[in-house]
């Protein structure tokens, strides 16, 4: 089984979803029981922009070191392909020649430049575009937006240019040069190329892709530097304009192919949201638009994930153009020309395979249902938002949230002041309750006798309920909790626990706010179904818990009993062969209890009424 391209190490992670905000694809998943972000590989494109935004260094990707190494241990010749990218990227070391024999320190053979593959592509390009026989093309140079269009927009399959990248050409290349039987290795700074490599075999394959940050490892690990080694030159064949490649209109450069405003006909495109933006246009105005689109995710190459972070793009850029100007002053034409004629009939073709990850919209009543959740209904509240959970709207959060992608909790704006407005509802309720008994003490003499009737059963059942083993919860019609005990509290967890300290019991607790929606929409749905739902199994963080809910009073009262299976007592055998007669003894005395409460309710308001009798005729005896 393949090994993931990118994991997320919860042992590191801090759960700050920046991962999940960046990914363009929305390839992140927020676990409702953990809490931790999961990458779905099936649905990643490899851009490696939560590797990059993963401040606490939580996200990791593929190595191929080990890999590499046991390569070049294997007594088989081996040539390294290295992106033009280096000249940006090794600004340290002081000339290229050095670079190319501390690679060959490592016990590479050859050491070759994909610039020579980066002009034949181009060259491939040029044909393409000029021969136009009315489709217009994308750029297939950027493994991200190769699987970018196969994953999310499959019908632009044909408008990919059936053109492969430089990294497969100079394979190519390299092995009619030097012989089948050699195995290649590339560094660069894409981190995709390490999924582009598993889609060719033959004389395509690239046996490993390293990022330039494992090439710099590499050179730690065996002590390699640049004053210990002597001048050498990358072998042949060695390229034109291709050093260029590593900014984004660099193959169109090298080709020749026209960029003018007025009379080019091809679109240069760079970076995250503009590769969106370009697809989506392209899809839907490529008929108004009539431009070729030459795209690519990150700013060119660059800036791609593979390089050191902290590298600064535009000078970069200029110690790229530097590069390619030191090398075109020696550059031998005759030699260039020659070598073209001789990779004339080199298979260039490619082709691509839908791979379709987009999601089914959910229907509208339960986004609507998420939406009034988090109290963002509304057309207007549809279309903004902050963004802050990473989606475009509250709408399209939404959507994630059925669509099983994100939680509630993601949204910062509702999850903060749901949290602080609560606990002060609950603090304020509590005075409130405090000011009340107090107005009422006097009244109290007239209900003593009845209540201290009802008192000492009452602490009974109340010290039976909370002595029970399994959570016991009772709700009103709001979905308001009028009873718990103990262990409901308990199996909760933490933030319940303190929420029982401001009110002990929980007791006007809105149940949303305790239960992610999959625990809460059971109660809903026996509320409003009269329906009993019987021993469900039900994941609730890292417990396992056995749910029964049953209704009290139809539409009115529910009652839920929820059992812990990890608890040791629970699974002990002697529990186990009397589950029959524990649940029965439960519902019984859930049911009393809920008898005693709609009683008390009754005594209650009429002991209410003439309270507010006697104040309406204050003479009156």
């Amino acid at each position: 089984m393949k090994t993931p391209l990118f994991q997320i190490h919860e042992e590191t992670c801090i759960k700050c979803n920046s991962c999940v905000r960046i990914c363009p694809v929305k390839a992140i998943r927020v676990d409702v029981n953990t809490e931790f972000p999961a990458i779905i590989d099936a649905r990643c494109i490899g851009c490696g922009s939560c590797y990059r935004a993963c401040s606490p260094g939580a996200i990791t990707y593929r190595s191929s070191v080990d890999e590499a190494k046991g390569i070049l241990s294997s007594g088989s010749n081996v040539a390294a392909i290295c992106d033009p990218t280096i000249s940006g990227e090794f600004h340290d070391i002081t000339d290229y020649r050095k670079f190319v024999e501390m690679i060959k320190q490592l016990g590479f053979d050859y050491v070759s430049e994909v610039s020579f593959a980066v002009d034949i592509v181009a060259g491939k390009y040029k044909d393409l575009f000029e021969n136009f026989n009315g489709k217009y093309h994308i750029t297939a140079n950027c493994p991200a937006v190769v699987a970018f269009v196969e994953k999310y927009h499959p019908d632009l399959i044909t408008n990919l240019a059936p053109v492969v990248s430089p990294m497969i050409a100079a394979a190519r290349v390299v092995r009619q040069k030097y012989g089948q039987d050699i195995k290649v290795i590339y560094f660069g700074p894409c981190i995709a190329a390490k999924e582009e490599a598993l889609r060719y075999e033959g004389d395509a394959r690239v046996d490993s892709v390293l990022t330039f940050v494992e090439l710099r490892n590499l050179f730690t690990e065996f002590n390699i530097r640049e004053s210990q080694v002597e001048f050498a030159e990358f072998d042949e064949p060695l390229g034109h304009k291709g050093s260029l490649y590593p900014i984004s209109n660099g193959i169109l450069q090298t080709a020749g192919i026209n960029e003018d405003l007025l009379t080019g006909e091809v679109i240069t495109i760079e970076g995250r949201n503009n590769m969106l933006d370009a697809a989506r246009e392209f899809d839907s105005r490529i008929d108004i638009i009539r431009r070729h689109f030459n795209i690519f995710y990150d700013e060119g190459c660059l800036m791609g994930p593979g390089t050191s972070p902290g590298g600064e793009k535009f000078l970069r850029m200029s110690l790229v153009t530097d590069y390619a100007n030191k090398r075109l002053k020696s550059f031998d034409k005759e030699r260039w020309d020659e070598e073209i004629r001789s990779f004339a009939n080199l298979d260039l073709s490619c082709h691509f395979t839908a791979d379709d990850q987009r999601l089914p919209i959910p229907p509208s009543e339960e986004i609507e249902e998420v939406l009034k959740m988090i109290n963002r209904e509304g057309q207007m509240h549809n279309e903004i938002g902050c963004e802050a959970c990473g989606y475009v709207n509250c709408r399209e959060f939404a959507i994630a949230i059925v669509q099983g992608l994100a939680t509630t909790e993601m949204c910062h704006v509702f999850s903060g002041r749901n949290r602080q407005e609560y606990i002060k509802t609950l603090r304020s309720t509590n005075e409130k309750l405090a000011k009340t008994k107090t107005a009422l003490k006097d009244s109290e003499e007239r209900a003593k006798r009845e209540q201290e009737a009802q008192k000492e059963s009452g602490d009974i059942i109340s010290s039976m309920f909370q002595k029970l083993l399994s959570g016991v919860v009772i709700i009103d019609d709001n979905m308001r909790v009028i009873k718990s005990n103990t262990a409901f509290v308990r199996i909760l967890g933490e933030e319940a626990a303190l929420v029982d300290e401001v009110i002990p019991g929980l007791i006007g607790a809105d149940l949303k706010t305790l239960l992610p929606v999959h625990f809460y929409k059971m109660f809903s749905y026996v509320l409003s179904s009269d329906e009993t739902i019987e021993n469900k199994d039900v994941v609730f963080g890292d417990n396992k818990l056995s749910v029964s809910i049953f209704p009290i009073r139809s539409h009115k009262y529910v009652g839920g009993i929820l059992r812990d299976m990890y608890v040791p007592e629970v699974r002990k055998e002697q529990i186990v062969n009397r589950l029959s007669e524990v649940i029965d003894e439960n519902f019984d005395m859930v049911q009393k209890i809920a008898y005693l409460l709609g009683e008390g309710a009754a005594k209650t308001e009429q002991m209410l009424n003439s309270i507010i009798e006697s104040h309406r005729n204050p003479t009156k005896k």
